[in-house]
């Protein structure tokens, strides 16, 4: 039937039982499920994790900027690590790290949750952000 027509027998779903083919024109089909694959590959979103860099004697508009820079990232849908970076005898102060991280934490608290406390590692303190769920309005 399919040779009659000029067309060609396409197996649409091999799986079923018993397998469905049509008798369409397989150049046509071809390009009908790439363009499907094509915007099904568009609507994804890749979540990336952004990283913010700071010092422990950061001046207050310097954290300002670190803080606008980082709501831009989680408004974008992406991850954001805040690093704090201790040198010499700074180290011995970590509880600063910990309390801008903290200060950090509540500007940014409207648009993001922590994904955990602030962890020290070495000579950085981290803490990772990432973007709230946006909670579905029930009618």
């Amino acid at each position: 039937m399919a040779q009659a027509k000029g067309l060609d027998l396409v197996e649409i779903s091999p799986q079923a039982t018993p397998p469905v083919c049509k008798i369409i024109n397989f150049s046509k089909f071809k390009y009908e499920t790439e363009k499907k694959e094509k915007e099904a590959r568009k609507k994804q979103k890749v979540s990336q994790l952004k990283e913010v860099r700071i010092r422990p004697r950061i001046g207050e508009h310097d954290l300002e900027i670190k803080i606008k820079h980082a709501r831009g990232f989680i408004e974008n849908g992406d991850k954001v690590q805040i690093t704090a970076m201790f040198s010499g005898r700074e180290m011995q102060h970590k509880e600063l790290g910990i309390k801008i991280m903290d200060k950090i934490q509540e500007a940014l608290s409207d648009i993001a949750e922590p994904e955990g406390r602030a962890s020290s590692f070495g000579t950085r303190v981290f803490l990772t952000l990432m973007p709230k769920k946006k909670d579905k309005v029930k009618s």
